[in-house]
């Protein structure tokens, strides 16, 4: 069986980056249980998210979205929607850009985007650890359920 798995990682060493902070995702592909690089894909940022803001839900100092010192209308990130700055529809197209892949691993998944990522059937991670060590869990227990083996040790 083969699958995907998108990584949020600014260095390809260690699952750093949290889904709203990340620019982009390492895309790895799992044949037979072993991973390998597939490709870095690219968050996008166009007029249809919001005119100004980057997509992050850091909100630091970097954040200047038109001129209002936060996203949308100046009340801060997001407004309170969840979204952060790019709000729903940067969730969306991130959500989009991994929409092939059976997992996602970032340092920290908010609530709402896990909600996106089930609708479509995406596994969600969160995890502090080096890419590799996931990428050998996941595939781990991936491997394990799609057997239909045990998790328990034996």
């Amino acid at each position: 069986m083969t699958y995907k798995i998108a990584i949020a990682t600014s260095n390809g060493i260690d699952v750093d980056e949290t889904f709203g902070a990340a620019q982009g995702f390492s895309v790895y592909e799992v044949t037979d249980g072993k991973p390998e690089f597939l490709e870095k894909r690219d968050v996008i940022i166009g007029d249809d998210i919001e005119k100004g803001a980057n997509i992050s839900n850091d909100c630091g100092s970097e954040y200047d979205c038109e001129n209002g010192g936060g996203c949308g209308d100046g009340n801060g990130c997001g407004s309170g929607n969840g979204g952060g700055c790019g709000g729903p529809a940067g969730v969306s197209k991130k959500v989009e850009l991994i929409g092939d892949c059976r997992a996602v691993v970032c340092k920290k998944i908010g609530f709402q985007v896990q909600k996106q990522l089930e609708r479509k059937a995406i596994s969600a991670f969160d995890v502090s650890c080096k890419v590799d060590e996931a990428l050998c869990k996941i595939t781990f227990y991936y491997k394990r359920i799609d057997n239909h083996e045990s998790l328990r040790k034996q």
